[in-house]
């Protein structure tokens, strides 16, 4: 049968051509910006294929044997079988050690794209309607990838990661009334337990990689190919034209060669920079600890709300309840996903902007939503850093008392400044952009006048920089009793507005002021 009636035939059964027809011509956008969620993806292509490799040698057993191995310095000690196959992956599987730095530098590659990509998103608006269902996806991704992170990150049973499985069993202990239940059977006994590792292995390499194969595609190709990709504006550009290279066979061209350079950068990193060698840490003993631990810079954040949390606990019908470990386990993560996912619909409420937008905005042109995402990242950073805190104090001589409250000042005040700062700072530049739109451009020519007076040469705005410099009209408030009235005051007989009304009112007027 030929190639054009096996085509045809196929597209009587299941009716595939049109919509590849159509696939084949969606234009894409071309901006440096759109390339993070292309790295995300292909980085995560290759801790896929880099744990498919490392599943064929690893052993999820807490069971004890003698080490007998390559390593020299460990052989002869008692040792879990999960960390005997991490050293024997290291050390007598042909590239296993090359595998397992790809596949530690391609998670943390993962994850930072995903962080770069999420604030690009912000700050740029694309979340606003119709993304609003693929932001909340991509807010689920980065949790999943977070957890499933944390959970192979514990797996080799070494005790760097065993002190994190220590701290997340205190965690899961602190939860109150069902926290020991919780952890016997996570564990599957007193700590450290015989379980955990096998568990940790199951959710790490069937669960959570089930759930990103299936919201990844989702996120990346379905959602993103049924809509219209977003753009940053420019003359002729608008919510209905679109400006950019078709998917075949430009775009499919450039991003076969960008993941190809992903894979090159993560395979160099994993061949010129060592990353977690497990056997300078030796095995996990419950007895032991190391100076200097520190996760992954991913889970930073809670390791520092843990650490500079003040010691408050309280008792409650015999039950004492740790508010020192629930807060930061707790709070401080679903604080920062909490406003994550419900950020869009909460800047729509205000706004009242209910509008489809393809087109960006700068981070300047809503001066609020650019501060509240500094003041976000303030936040995090406060945290990551205080997660080194003791490592801050040992290099710079600085008492760890000191820094535990020069950070617990830093997480209030930190965020606060960078909200103030930043929105300023967008206000200042919305304000130059308005006076280059009305008198023109500096060209840099200084002339005199007849009256010997300076003055310099300022040349009209294209068109093209009109378009770039004037962002879209924001929704006015709605007319009616107490909204349109311009802050008049309600007169003889009239009803005023009810207070939250006049609430939202306000805080849409302040918006972009």
């Amino acid at each position: 049968m030929k190639g054009s009636s096996l085509a045809g035939a196929l597209d009587d059964r299941i009716g595939g051509a049109g919509f590849l027809k159509k696939a084949m011509r969606k234009v894409f956008p071309d901006h440096w910006t759109f390339l993070l969620g292309e790295i995300a993806l292909y980085a995560f292509v290759v801790v896929l294929l880099t744990g498919v490799f490392l599943t064929f040698f690893f052993k999820p057993s807490m069971q004890e044997v003698v080490y007998d191995g390559s390593y020299v310095p460990l052989q002869g000690v008692a040792m879990s079988e999960a960390y005997a196959s991490t050293l024997e992956i290291s050390f007598d599987v042909r590239g296993g050690l090359l595998m397992r730095q790809m596949h530690h530098w391609g998670t943390l590659v993962f994850l930072a794209a995903i962080v770069a990509h999420m604030l690009r998103n912000f700050f740029t608006g694309a979340f606003r309607k119709p993304r609003d269902l693929n932001w909340l996806i991509g807010v689920a991704l980065f949790g999943l990838v977070l957890l499933n992170g944390l959970f192979g990150y514990s797996l080799p049973d070494d005790l760097l990661s065993g002190a994190g499985l220590r701290i997340l069993h205190g965690v899961t202990i602190s939860v109150p009334l069902v926290g020991t239940y919780l952890a016997m059977f996570l564990f599957g006994g007193e700590f450290p337990g015989g379980d955990i590792i096998s568990r940790l292995y199951s959710l790490h390499v069937l669960l959570f990689p089930a759930l990103l194969l299936l919201l990844i595609p989702l996120h990346a190709v379905v959602l993103t190919w049924r809509q219209t990709h977003t753009q940053f504006r420019a003359k002729g550009l608008s919510d209905r034209v679109v400006r950019g290279a078709p998917f075949f066979p430009t775009f499919l061209a450039k991003t076969t060669v960008f993941f190809l350079w992903v894979l090159a950068v993560i395979t160099l990193l994993a061949t010129l920079f060592q990353i977690n060698p497990i056997w300078l840490y030796g095995p996990y003993l419950p007895s032991t600890i190391s100076a200097g631990s520190q996760p992954d810079w991913y889970m930073g954040f809670l390791e520092g709300a843990l650490r500079i949390m003040p010691p408050w606990e309280f008792t409650v019908f015999g039950h004492t309840v740790p508010m020192s470990v629930l807060i930061p386990a707790l709070v401080a993560p679903g604080l920062l996903f909490t406003a994550l996912a419900l950020y869009p619909f909460l800047e729509r409420w205000i706004t009242r902007d209910h509008a489809i937008h393809h087109l960006l905005d700068r981070p300047r042109d809503v001066p609020v939503r650019a501060g509240l995402g500094v003041a976000g990242i303030a936040y995090y950073g406060v945290l990551w850093l205080a997660g080194g805190n003791d490592v801050i104090a040992s290099t710079f001589h600085i008492s760890l008392n000191a820094t535990t409250w020069i950070f617990r000042v830093a997480i209030v005040a930190a965020p606060v400044l960078g909200y103030v700062i930043t929105r300023r700072i967008a206000l200042g530049l919305l304000a130059r952009d308005r006076h280059t739109v009305a008198h023109g451009v500096e060209t840099g020519v200084i002339v005199r006048g007849h009256d010997g007076a300076y003055s310099e040469i300022e040349r009209p705005v294209t068109e093209e920089e009109t378009a770039v410099l004037v962002p879209a009209a924001r929704p006015a408030l709605p007319s009616g009793n107490g909204s349109g009235d311009g802050g008049k005051r309600p007169g003889n007989g009239e009803v005023p507005p009810p207070a939250g009304r006049r609430f939202r009112d306000a805080l849409q007027r302040s918006w972009d002021r």
